[in-house]
């Protein structure tokens, strides 16, 4: 390093090789590999009292993963895969957070990680290529690596309305429930919202409370999860294969650990169609619904339509009462992040249940003693928010970013999110955002582990070629932009408002956030990029001259 490193309230900073922020799934990924394979000096940070990222904060009742867990945790370490036993195929959140807790552990990570506090702010000192992080500790760090594993579903959407600060009863939101639980024996509940955490909390509460209220925005399509053991002989299988298992996870679309379809929807007979449906219907899981039935559902009308009527039927035969029938029975594509869970539609059978569809009766203040809806008042001892996150960019925005030229990152990205490959932003070298926007619409684990497999070897390679900072140009930037749109157009999704696009949160800009072609088509992107020595990036020299 050369020149000034600032020293802003006389503080000297603490130098590192890299700082990273989180401590979830990519985090503790990030961690464990620059330190302990790369051999760096790295400090971690984490808001929360422990680490788990969205599985520390999501503890509400009925979270668990819907994904199934022989694909979501991590495959870098063989020993790690056959001897932590997971119960079941979609674990409840206190198993993941015990295996995060237990890599944190195997690893030596804790000693790396400082907790209970955020980082506030990171500036890049173009001076001596150093990223000066700040921390609401008072602590100021000058690190030549920013790593940032902040959650893509962890900045929570909370909601306000008229009124709510009136309210005499509970308030919980699902994205931060006490740590310590809480009962609703006796207790007449609402809850807002019916998406991935909403279906789960309220087929847990229901059985629970003396009366669950339902306000719903938006019908879900929502399939069984079917819980239950992981087949041994798949766990056979992975161990007789293992290196291939996970080639194919990583080669595959979703990286969920299935076998994808091949076949288009239409091309088989209306009796076959309705067959594969059911068979997977039985079997469970929303992902494999949406593409190991067939391979086109996302992106063709014909086979959404095909599965939307099947699911809309499956809808018609469960819920006893016509009229909550129908208003369960969404009218969209199915162009969502696809749910599952058991019994979520049989709870509306239940006497203690009621069904508010907010469209038709919008809720218009929150009163002292429950929620008044264009209909009348509706008494309630607690309010669950169920309504999600400020998705793929809501905690990176949190942190008060400045860039080269002083460019701050929420102007850079006022109009819509910006980067390259998911991981780089122009204008804010050595700074990687792992599941950033435009990044893989995939299963978590597999990604992360394909992405900071990249970060090492950009970071190797300037390391053996004596260069200071990465960065992609506005011009491959703005090309890879290009590129997640005219593959997300082809799609199906951006035809349904979703967190996926923004479109949850007020305010946001509503656009394709991701590269939906599939995680092997984005690790052989990465791959080809590492290849060529990085084309389309700028690097500097210790001098500060582009290279």
């Amino acid at each position: 390093m050369s020149g000034p490193i600032d020293t802003t309230n006389g503080v000297e900073p603490v130098e590192l090789d890299a700082v990273v922020i989180g401590t979830g799934f990519a985090g503790l990924c990030a961690l464990h590999v620059l330190r302990n394979d790369l051999g760096l000096e790295v400090r971690a940070f984490d808001d929360a009292p422990g680490v788990g990222g969205t599985w520390y904060w999501n503890c509400y009742p009925g979270a668990r993963a819907d994904t199934e867990v022989t694909a979501y945790c991590y495959s870098f370490d063989r020993d790690l895969f056959d001897t932590w036993r997971w119960s079941e195929r979609y674990p409840r959140q206190p198993e993941i957070l015990a295996y995060l807790n237990h890599v944190a552990d195997r690893f030596d990570l804790r000693r790396s990680i400082t907790l209970e506090t955020r980082v506030l702010s990171a500036t890049f000192d173009e001076h001596v290529n150093r990223w000066i992080v700040v921390t609401d500790g008072g602590e100021r760090l000058a690190a030549r690596f920013l790593i940032e594993g902040v959650g893509l579903l962890s900045s929570t959407n909370t909601p306000a309305f008229p009124g709510q600060e009136t309210f005499t009863g509970e308030i919980f939101h699902t994205a931060r429930w006490p740590q310590s639980g809480t009962g609703f024996a006796g207790k007449r509940v609402g809850v807002i919202g019916t998406g991935s955490s909403g279906v789960q909390v309220i087929t847990e509460i229901a059985p629970e409370a003396d009366h669950l209220t339902v306000f719903q925005r938006s019908a879900q399509y929502s399939v069984p999860a079917r819980h239950g053991q992981i087949d041994p002989a798949f766990l056979a299988d992975i161990d007789a294969d293992y290196e291939g298992y996970w080639q194919r996870v990583r080669g595959s679309i979703t990286g969920f650990g299935f076998e994808e379809s091949t076949t288009p929807a239409s091309a088989v007979s209306d009796e076959e169609r309705e067959a594969v449906f059911e068979r997977w219907w039985r079997h469970g899981g929303g992902f494999q619904f949406m593409f190991a039935t067939f391979s086109d559902i996302g992106v063709d009308l014909f086979a959404n339509n095909a599965a939307t009527d099947f699911i809309k039927r499956k809808i018609a035969a469960t819920v006893t009462d016509p009229v909550t029938a129908r208003m369960l029975t969404p009218t969209d594509l199915y162009a969502k992040r696809p749910l599952c869970c058991d019994g979520y539609f049989e709870t509306y059978n239940r006497d203690n249940v009621t069904l508010v569809d907010v469209k038709a009766d919008p809720i218009l203040e929150v009163t002292p003693r429950g929620i008044r809806t264009a209909g009348g008042e509706i008494e309630l001892d607690v309010i669950v928010f169920a309504t999600g996150f400020d998705a793929v960019t809501g905690n990176t925005l949190k942190i008060a970013h400045t860039g080269r030229d002083g460019v701050d990152l929420a102007d850079h990205w006022a109009h819509r999110p910006r980067t390259h490959l998911g991981l780089m932003t122009s204008g804010f070298p050595n700074m990687f955002t792992m599941f950033g926007p435009m990044g893989p619409f995939t299963n978590q684990p597999p990604a992360d582990e394909v992405q900071i497999e990249w970060i090492a070897d950009a970071i190797r390679h300037l390391q053996r070629t004596g260069q200071e900072t990465i960065e992609p140009t506005a011009e491959t930037e703005a090309q890879w932009v290009a590129t997640c749109d005219e593959i997300g157009n082809s799609t199906l999704f951006p035809k349904v408002d979703s967190w996926i696009n923004g479109a949850n949160v007020p305010g946001k800009p509503v656009t394709i956030m991701f590269y939906m072609a599939g995680l092997g088509a984005y690790a052989e992107q990465l791959r080809e990029a590492q290849e060529k020595e990085y084309p389309g990036f700028r690097f500097t020299t210790t001098d500060r001259t582009p290279a």
